[in-house]
């Protein structure tokens, strides 16, 4: 790993406020793209298999949650998803998602806090690299599915380092008592870089809404 991007992942891991993180991913924003193909980043081009496989195009909105710099957003819009939303905490990284001309609406927003849409709003969220460490909280899962649809789909990945110690399992068994969502898929471990950080692992979910 260049070490370039691992001072800014440092740094974005690190973060202990919001207003840290908005800051670390301020100063990472204009060299993130390059820098995390480098390491060849996974998740925000293979997270279009699962959205794929469960939510036909042309079915409603999606919402990209924590779209960062954007990159979900071209590779669906290709396949044939032409209504998609972002949200992202960084308004710096929402500009730069902006330019790509893939999303409709971008919204700045903390996961774990009140969301701007209202109830069963989109088809499905999808979401990649944010349910990591030091930044949103299993938690905030509850509103995303607020925000989704009945029969909708909620898609994410979860970092292996926050697995356990961030209460997921936990979340997810109250929201299938709660009968919020039911469990669908469930990958295996596996990398989150192609090239960098073996030990990287994340793993991907996804839940039907009810």
């Amino acid at each position: 790993m260049s070490d370039k991007a691992n001072a800014a992942l440092d740094k974005v891991y690190s973060a202990r406020t919001p207003e840290e993180l908005s800051a670390a991913y301020a100063e990472w924003a204009v060299t993130y793209d390059g820098e995390t193909a480098s390491l060849g980043y996974l998740l925000p081009f293979l997270i279009g298999a699962w959205v794929a496989r469960y939510v036909p195009a042309g079915e409603g909105p999606l919402l990209d949650a924590g779209c960062g710099t954007g990159l979900s957003g071209p590779s669906l819009k290709a396949l044939g998803y032409g209504d998609i939303a972002g949200l992202d905490l960084s308004p710096d990284m929402l500009k730069i998602a902006g330019s790509r001309g893939a999303y409709g609406d971008l919204k700045q927003a903390m996961l774990g806090g009140p969301l701007p849409w209202p109830d069963g709003h989109f088809r499905a969220f999808f979401s990649t690299g944010v349910f990591t460490i030091g930044h949103a909280p299993a938690s905030g899962l509850h509103e995303l599915a607020r925000i989704t649809r009945k029969g909708g789909h909620a898609i994410f990945t979860v970092r292996d380092q926050v697995f356990a110690s961030g209460g997921f399992q936990a979340v997810f068994d109250e929201m299938e008592r709660e009968k919020t969502w039911r469990a669908v898929e469930e990958s295996p471990w596996f990398r989150c870089y192609a090239v960098a950080e073996p030990d990287a692992l994340v793993k991907a979910f996804v839940f039907e809404i009810q």
